[in-house]
């Protein structure tokens, strides 16, 4: 490929160091400079994880010197808020992995006071990036409420934490934020943090609580997975033993914004 070792100096003349651009695209150092080098070239798919770094297309990378430095400059290359906002996914890409698959996820909300609210997640990496696809399915039938509610986002590593940030799909779009932490830095089966967001039976006001995933494997039986989801009380049998321990404790509290002050 001409010209994509120079435009890999150029593009790392920006940065505090290359070992900085290293451990930010999670690529091996000795490796990275061999690509700076001229020894030899990316693979497809790390090239569209250094480019995404520098907020440019893979192919910029194979334009004159001279072209690129202009690409670089441009309004592209992340001289915004929100594009430095994107470079925090996915983050440490190799511990993220370890986390792909399905969840069994559980946290309590102000709109189901004494219940926790079961539902679904996957983590599943596109392109370089973790997205996360989540379904919320309640029914209350003493008030006629049927709700299946679809939510779609990205997941990031850092430091032995993972951050969600989801999007609900529909007209009425909200956002939440989830950042979860193993129980133990070996153990991958549940996942504990805290979850926020709105509650959509409190007038769309902002709350906070605990939140737990249980993963349950990359191919689950997706229809018995959605059969679990609704809002469970406390004492129920579907409630795995580490889950009701963890929602059930006095400092569990849901952290909620009156609606009058």
């Amino acid at each position: 490929m001409p010209h994509l070792a120079e435009n890999l100096k150029i593009a790392c003349a920006t940065q505090r160091s290359i070992s900085h651009v290293c451990r930010a695209i999670d690529i091996n150092r000795q490796q990275f400079n061999r690509y700076i080098n001229g020894e030899t070239t990316p693979s497809a798919h790390n090239l569209a994880r250094i480019a995404r770094y520098f907020d440019l297309d893979a192919a910029d990378f194979l334009l004159a010197p001279k072209l690129f430095r202009e690409r670089l400059r441009g309004p592209a290359l992340g001289l915004n808020e929100s594009s430095e906002l994107l470079k925090a996914f996915p983050g440490n890409l190799t511990a993220l992995r370890r986390h792909i698959g399905y969840f069994q996820t559980y946290h309590r909300s102000p709109s189901w006071p004494g219940m926790v609210v079961c539902s679904c997640s996957r983590l599943s990496e596109q392109g370089g990036l973790v997205r996360v696809k989540s379904m919320e399915r309640l029914r209350d039938p003493g008030n006629g409420i049927q709700q299946f509610s679809k939510y779609v986002g990205l997941a990031a590593f850092h430091r032995n934490r993972l951050f969600i940030t989801e999007r609900v799909i529909g007209p009425n779009s909200m956002l939440s934020q989830t950042i979860l932490l193993p129980f133990d830095e070996h153990q991958r089966v549940y996942l504990r943090g805290t979850t926020m967001g709105v509650s959509w039976r409190r007038e769309n006001l902002p709350y906070a609580s605990r939140m737990i995933w249980r993963h349950v494997g990359a191919e689950p039986d997706l229809r018995e997975l959605l059969s679990r989801c609704g809002p469970l009380p406390l004492s129920s049998r579907q409630l795995p033993p580490t889950v009701r321990s963890f929602l059930a404790d006095p400092s569990a509290e849901v952290y909620a914004v009156p609606a009058e002050y």
